[in-house]
């Protein structure tokens, strides 16, 4: 069992033929996902890397039963992209494009929502989504984690990977990478509300940074409607204010948004925080051994 990607999840690739698309592809594939094929409407009717290139999603899906879309498209054709991609009504859309303007997310964003949310994103900004040993979409690596029964949700890239690493003895149901631009698809409520249905996942990990208010929504969700134990990482600790760190999404203004001010948040509602990642992983260690 999985949240949102399966061993029966068939990936199509929008920008395959590019060179990021291409390199992680052939990763995707290594891993064993079910990558069916590539969308770019300039090289329709070719094969690449093995796989028929098609003019559009639309026509991707009716050839392949494609359901979920990883998105390699340079940023200023990503919002077109993953309209394209909505209109073809695809259950899953992962966009790893780093770089895309916030109106344009915000914009293809309210679309899918036009469309009556058929189509789930996940992105922009971010490493996909990885179920292990059943599917890979995205750049999350393949090989350092196990299947298992621990859900990860988180903003940060990095992170994932070395929770993931550190947490490989127990192993993950599925890891979500959400992207930390002010605007995304996927929030962490989203992915602790799957996490919570699924009967395969016993705890969660979440990790948040500085910057908006998301986790402090996450805490009041986990408060109401999560019942399974939550462990989470805040980072940017020592970020002054004003200053963004790494991405648009994490700036910290005045006392919104710091670091400090989501661990209480998460505290006050029952959530253990690691100072550190590694502590993170200790506690969440903890946690599996007690159950």
């Amino acid at each position: 069992m999985a949240i949102w990607l399966t061993e029966n999840s068939k990936i199509i690739v929008q920008g395959m033929t590019g060179g990021e698309g291409t390199k992680h592809t052939r990763r995707m594939l290594a891993s064993g996902a079910k990558v069916v094929g590539g969308v770019n409407a300039r090289k329709a009717g070719t094969v690449h890397e093995g796989l028929p290139v098609f003019g559009t999603v639309a026509e991707a899906m009716r050839e392949t039963g494609a359901d979920v879309s990883v998105v390699f498209v340079p940023p200023a054709f990503t919002k077109d992209a993953v309209k394209e991609a909505v209109d073809a009504g695809i259950g899953l859309c992962v966009v790893i494009t780093e770089g895309v303007p916030v109106h344009d997310t915000t914009e293809f964003w309210a679309y899918a929502t036009a469309k009556g949310n058929k189509t789930r994103i996940i992105g922009p900004n971010c490493p996909g989504i990885a179920s292990p040993g059943a599917s890979n979409a995205g750049i999350i690596p393949a090989d350092i984690t196990t299947a298992g029964r621990i859900g990860l949700v988180s903003k940060s890239g990095t992170l994932t990977y070395q929770l993931m690493y550190e947490l490989r003895d127990f192993g993950f149901s599925t890891a979500v990478g959400i992207g930390g631009d002010p605007v995304i698809g996927t929030t962490h409520i989203d992915a602790l509300e799957a996490f919570q249905a699924d009967p395969d996942t016993d705890a969660i990990v979440m990790i948040g940074e500085i910057g908006g208010d998301a986790e402090e929504r996450a805490a009041a969700y986990i408060e109401r409607h999560v019942t399974k134990p939550v462990v989470a990482y805040v980072a940017g600790f020592t970020a002054p204010e004003g200053k963004t760190m790494g991405h648009a999404g994490a700036i910290v203004s005045g006392s919104a948004g710091t670091a400090q001010a989501k661990k209480e948040a998460l505290e006050k509602v029952g959530v253990r925080v690691g100072k550190t990642p590694s502590e993170t992983a200790r506690l969440m260690r903890e946690v599996m051994k007690s159950r």
